[in-house]
């Protein structure tokens, strides 16, 4: 049994996981080499009934609102700003349920582990990292909901397509903390 619908996102168990294919798929269609995208998770039911203007505007009415969640994007995260920094300065309210982040990053396998030089910083990793000849892109995009539930998806650009998305809810656990992380008061 096929996991694509005829249109739109696969088909997803969870309404979070469902959100994480929206939101891989939106991101696909704006290509690679991308800013980061942040997006609130609202609640498509409540959005309809307290904002019926913004939910008629975003296409949520009748047949079109099947979706438990609603990706929102919000605002481009500043230029040149460190992702956690600026996720660190983040506060939602009530009404937004969870939140998601898509990302581009590089990646190596496993095995290249122990070719890491020692004492790299930050900037100088990434130098190696980009430079190494088995370094991967991928896009991923992970999001949390208030409750604590995760979920991942992650898109290599070599195999750049809607049945090669891996899912999961621990794929990328140290940004799920950080997205986890904006809910805390």
């Amino acid at each position: 049994m096929s996991n694509a619908s005829s249109s739109g996102p696969p088909m997803a168990a969870s309404p979070l996981t469902r959100a994480v294919l929206e939101i891989d798929e939106y991101a696909s269609g704006l290509g690679w080499d991308q800013p980061a995208r942040l997006f609130a998770l609202v609640d498509t039911a409540q959005l309809r009934t307290q904002e019926p203007g913004l939910a008629a505007q975003l296409g949520l009415d009748g047949a079109n609102a099947a979706a438990p969640l609603t990706p929102i994007e919000q605002d481009e995260i500043p230029p040149g700003t460190a992702l956690d920094e600026f996720l660190a300065t983040i506060a939602w309210p009530d009404a937004v349920a969870g939140c998601a982040l898509t990302v581009e990053r590089q990646m190596l396998p496993a095995s290249a582990d122990a070719a890491v030089p020692d004492g790299l910083d930050g900037a100088s990793l990434t130098e190696w990292v980009a430079a190494h000849p088995d370094r991967q892109e991928v896009r991923m995009t992970v999001a949390v909901l208030r409750d604590g539930a995760r979920e991942s998806a992650l898109r290599m650009r070599e195999k750049d397509s809607p049945t090669q998305v891996l899912t999961g809810s621990d794929l990328v656990p140290g940004l799920a903390e950080a997205l986890s992380a904006t809910f805390e008061a």
